[in-house]
């Protein structure tokens, strides 16, 4: 059993229950060791459902536990994607969206995941998880997606900070190791990072969010595989294969988000198929930290509308 270290807000923030319903546990896909979390139901019903849920670029499955706790009624199983957390870094292959795109593949085949399963993905996770159904069709029943990434990050009013970026990503892979690392994961730039990103006022929850950021925003394999991973993140997005997502997509989008703008997001949803888009008020890129209790909600209310 996993012992969740959320750090001093924890009891606040994460219910006594979420340890309980939670399960650890390491699969091989592709020859590689990865981790995974299950986080079962309190009490199946009709409605409870499995989620798959791919998390963010530089992030772990820490950063969707919020919301597993208010999903009490459904099963999620969260892996720490190949390279980050505790998952080992793919050999041989490069960290783009297509070799994640059968990461996935293969963690379902491994799991025996049927095509009932529901597919979420946060942020670097919309890429993955709608290219994967785009190349996948069929391989699940609905596809979730928060704080999608719908447009070119390298492009609009966003683009000169996205380059800015990929500067900072290269010259860390190519400083001497151990001064690229220390680059890398310097407590001050990850601060900085989680403060542009956090717009609650609430202070334990900003001291949340930033302990959390400062706990696991560092949990990469090694440098080439973080440039490579990022270089994915920046270099796709999931306007690119809206067309071919057929099954229900629901998207949940922050107001203020800086880093998929609430404007793309509108675009998107008008390219889907079967598209639903839901705006959280007053949150930005992290409506997983700050506002579960409403994105589980229209999560749950989705599933309820598109059950089998």
């Amino acid at each position: 059993m996993e012992q969740v270290d959320t750090g001093a807000s924890r009891a606040p923030l994460l219910s006594t229950g979420l340890a309980a319903r939670t399960r650890a546990a390491s699969v091989a896909v592709g020859g590689a060791a990865v981790a995974y979390w299950v986080y079962e139901p309190v009490r199946v019903t009709a409605e409870t459902r499995t989620i798959l849920v791919v998390h963010g670029f530089r992030g772990d499955h820490h950063g969707l536990l919020r919301v597993a706790d208010q999903l009490t009624d459904m099963r999620l199983i969260m892996p720490d994607l190949p390279g980050f957390g505790a998952s080992a870094a793919f050999e041989g292959t490069e960290h783009s969206v297509d070799a994640y795109g059968g990461f996935v593949r293969g963690f379902m085949a491994a799991l025996g995941l049927g095509p009932d399963t529901v597919l979420l993905g946060h942020s670097f996770g919309s890429i993955v998880a709608s290219h994967f159904v785009a190349a996948n069709p069929g391989a699940v029943a609905e596809l979730i997606l928060v704080n999608p990434i719908a447009a070119p990050a390298l492009e609009g009013p966003k683009g000169m900070m996205t380059k800015l970026a990929v500067f900072y990503y290269e010259a860390a892979a190519r400083l001497p190791q151990r001064v690229g690392l220390a680059l890398l994961r310097s407590q001050a730039i990850v601060r900085v990072m989680s403060v542009a990103m956090a717009k609650t006022r609430d202070k334990e929850l900003r001291r949340f969010v930033h302990a959390q950021h400062s706990a696991y925003f560092s949990a990469f394999a090694d440098r080439d595989s973080l440039l490579q991973a990022f270089k994915a993140s920046v270099g796709s997005n999931v306007s690119e294969v809206a067309g071919q997502l057929t099954l229900p997509v629901l998207l949940i989008a922050g107001e203020k988000d800086e880093i998929a703008l609430l404007a793309d997001q509108h675009k998107l949803a008008g390219l889907l198929p079967d598209g639903t888009l839901e705006v959280i008020p007053g949150v930005g890129h992290l409506i997983h930290y700050e506002t579960p209790e409403p994105a589980a909600r229209y999560i749950r209310r989705f599933l309820k509308d598109h059950a089998a």
